[in-house]
């Protein structure tokens, strides 16, 4: 099983991002899905989370209305679009399968 993000970078407040995470190693459409990330000194935050066929979204209140979860079931990718980005959502963001299984992360700088 193998979690692969990419898309982070450094933006100005108010800038975009789109993040991707590449699934293989296991049926990734049989899996609902989830972005958490982790600010430097504090502890995971659950962001988003998609079920498997990409119908029904859920987002942490600090996020709804900014940030867009997709996943293209096709390609094996998870997507996280974040429009509107604070110095707040600056973290490691990482997509995980459920509590065990997750990506070695994407850094997010959210800075002017």
């Amino acid at each position: 099983v193998q979690l692969v993000e990419s898309g982070g970078g450094m933006v100005q407040p108010g800038g975009s991002l789109r993040l991707s995470c590449a699934a293989s190693g296991f049926t990734f459409s049989n899996y609902d899905m989830r972005w958490v990330r982790q600010a430097p000194g504090k502890g995971p935050e659950w962001v988003s989370s998609i079920n498997t066929g990409g119908g029904r979204a859920f987002y942490a209140s600090s996020v709804k209305g900014r940030f867009t979860i997709s996943r293209d079931n096709a390609k094996n990718t998870l997507y996280l679009q974040m429009n509107s980005l604070k110095p707040e959502d600056t973290a490691l963001y990482y997509c995980a399968r459920d509590d065990k299984t997750r990506g070695q992360g994407t850094q997010v700088t959210v800075s002017s």
